[in-house]
């Protein structure tokens, strides 16, 4: 019985990962067909330029999906996303301020931003709390204490060489681009290679049976949830820095974008499914959307609905294939 039992599971797995192959494929000819369609339409679109510009806007939003992809597979949410991305480059402002070296600054902002993930995963843990509940909450209050903290007034006057970690380049790649890629290398390896992956994933899929497994859902939430928080932490950084400045309305809005590219990118909002590298190619499908649609002037409102309606067709997709 065991020997069958192991056989069933390798099938299992084997067809789990052609499917995860095949959604990747799709969702990268859908990134191809809007480069071809946008490089017809608009003259200035297929340049160097404009694509290292798509890649910085795409860096920021990719950065937090990361952290995203590990929440939504552990079939999760956090719409607190924006406000810690705020929270964490008002700590870095105050820090800096308070004349803490730039390497010393940055580091408390992580720090902060990954405890604020932390309390999201305790709400749900030991709170009880469901996700959507638990991290809406914390969206709200979160972004209240960071406007309290500022009288919603920026905090600028840094050294300017603190610009030089979001606004420097390498080989004419900018900073943040590289910095997207190569934790998205070393979150994907995290995922796709190691025992807390693996333990994602059996929580998304049936929580009880992990439990009965032998997994630590709770530890594994708490690792979700941190690690999101701490990438939000980064992405603030990376604001900062190229802003000059830490913006307490920061953030408003990402955790749709956010989530949209996690979608997009082929994971299950009902869990146990997604890659890092579908959610890479969710991200840039974002960025390449926005960036054709500004090129071809198109309304801002009319973005919306157009970006809207891809959500809703990547959800309706996914319901489809589960079924």
């Amino acid at each position: 019985m065991e020997i069958v039992q192991q056989q069933k599971e390798k099938q299992f797995k084997k067809m789990n990962l052609n499917s995860l192959g095949k959604q990747e494929l799709v969702t990268f000819i859908s990134l191809v067909l809007l480069i071809i369609f946008f490089s017809v339409t608009s003259e200035y679109f297929l340049s160097l330029a404009n694509f290292l510009t798509i890649g910085l806007q795409t860096s920021i939003i990719g950065i937090i999906a990361l952290g995203m992809t590990f929440v939504i597979i552990t079939s999760g949410i956090d719409l607190s996303v924006g406000s810690i991305v705020a929270f964490s480059g008002i700590v870095i402002g105050f820090s800096l301020k308070f004349g803490l070296p730039i390497p010393i600054a940055i580091i408390i902002g992580l720090l902060a931003g990954t405890m604020m993930g932390l309390l999201n995963g305790f709400l749900i843990v030991k709170g009880k709390l469901p996700p959507f509940i638990a991290t809406l909450g914390m969206m709200m209050s979160l972004r209240g204490l960071t406007l309290a903290l500022t009288n919603g007034i920026a905090i600028s006057g840094f050294d300017y060489n603190f610009s030089k970690f979001a606004g420097g380049k390498f080989l004419g790649i900018p900073n943040p681009l590289i910095y997207f890629l190569l934790l998205g290398v070393l979150v994907g390896v995290i995922l796709k290679f190691t025992k807390i992956g693996k333990h994602t994933y059996a929580l998304g899929s049936n929580e009880e049976a992990a439990k009965l497994s032998g997994v630590n859902v709770d530890k594994i939430k708490y690792f979700a949830y941190g690690l999101t928080g701490f990438l939000c932490a980064f992405s603030g950084a990376i604001l900062t820095s190229r802003l000059i400045s830490a913006q307490p309305t920061e953030g408003m809005g990402y955790e749709m974008d956010v989530i949209a590219a996690v979608i997009i990118g082929g994971s299950s909002l009902a869990g146990g499914v997604g890659t890092i590298l579908g959610t890479i190619i969710g991200a840039f499908i974002m960025s390449v959307l926005k960036n054709g649609l500004n090129m071809l002037d198109v309304s801002g409102f009319w973005q919306q609905v157009i970006i809207g309606i891809v959500v809703l067709s990547a959800v309706w997709l996914d319901k489809r294939k589960s079924k």
